[in-house]
């Protein structure tokens, strides 16, 4: 109970610095406090309770960004595409509620405008993973099976080496006497790898290790 009180007071505080740095104007108390709420709820996947908890924040654009994916996770497509919106209307640059709207547009039977939105994303970021496998997504649809399979590559090649960062950090942090924060690496590394390479034996092999020193 300590430690979860602990964990929720420094995510408090790691949110209110983060708000700071991002926004123009920073909300209020009472809307951090919802939104720190609201992310917990999320987390456990409570994701009607997200929603209801974030229904009135509409100027704080992370508070609308949360909102969406809860009602996209609940199945309420329309209200997910309205809180999409409104959050890239406040933040244009938002890189996770353009891709939540794509994602959105694709189960509303639109794959024309979320193709459009993949595009677009892709030109400024051609090295996320979660946009490629989208993209790949979206041609697989469209039966462009050879273009889905060139967007799964690059995936493949950025996420191997994203694992493999992860991995380095996991040993630095074994070293340190870190291993809780290690086996958290590791954990989040293997998440990237779902195939049997070489790499995903070598995560396996050090969490194996880890534990059975703990």
């Amino acid at each position: 109970m300590k430690t979860r009180s602990i964990r929720r007071n420094a995510f408090f505080f790691c949110t209110i610095a983060y708000l700071c740095a991002s926004c123009v104007k920073s909300p209020d108390t009472e809307t951090i406090r919802l939104y720190v709420r609201a992310s917990e709820a999320y987390a456990h996947g409570r994701f009607l309770e997200t929603a209801e908890i974030l229904r009135r924040q509409n100027n704080f654009p992370p508070a609308l960004i949360l909102r969406a994916k809860a009602e996209y996770f609940s199945g309420d497509f329309d209200k997910a595409e309205k809180s999409c919106r409104r959050a890239i209307k406040l933040r244009p640059s938002s890189l996770e509620a353009s891709l939540y709207l794509a994602r959105i547009l694709r189960e509303k039977d639109d794959p024309e405008n979320a193709a459009k939105i993949a595009e677009s994303m892709l030109a400024d970021n051609p090295q996320d993973v979660r946009i490629l496998r989208f993209a790949a997504e979206i041609a697989s649809d469209a039966g462009k099976y050879d273009e889905a399979a060139v967007f799964l590559d690059r995936a493949a090649e950025f996420s191997a080496e994203n694992a493999m960062v992860l991995l380095d950090r996991a040993r630095l942090r074994w070293i340190a006497g870190r291993a809780e924060d290690a086996l958290d690496d590791l954990k989040r590394a293997r998440a990237m790898l779902p195939w049997d390479t070489p790499l995903l034996r070598s995560i396996n092999n050090l969490e194996n290790i880890i534990k059975e020193a703990m």
